[in-house]
């Protein structure tokens, strides 16, 4: 059976694995968030779990993975990286989704 996952995905898996056995050691320059068409998608990388998921920056299943990252003390990291992609490419409307995750209560599970 053919391999379904994409050739970022794997790579990006790989990145993530790359550093989880000295995991403490990378949290400075892990990058959770992996972005996709212009802000409408993401890859969420989780190292909580060692998973990598494809997700809608508008989806609820978006909002619950970054809750969940944000209450295993990721949130102010993830915050910062949402931020940064907001001042790097203003057009693609990453502070519409910082927005919405805050409305959400994303961010006080931390």
């Amino acid at each position: 059976m053919a391999n379904s996952t994409s050739k970022t995905a794997r790579a990006s898996v790989r990145a993530g694995q790359a550093g989880a056995n000295g995991a403490l050691s990378v949290l400075g320059e892990f990058k959770y968030l992996i972005p996709l068409n212009k802000g409408k998608h993401v890859y969420v990388r989780n190292l909580t779990n060692g998973k990598t998921v494809h997700l809608s920056t508008t989806s609820d299943a978006f909002a619950e993975e970054i809750r969940v990252l944000a209450g295993a003390g990721h949130a102010a990291k993830i915050r910062a990286e949402i931020q940064a992609l907001a001042a790097s490419e203003p057009n693609h409307g990453w502070d519409a989704t910082e927005k919405r995750l805050v409305d959400a209560g994303v961010f006080e599970a931390a």
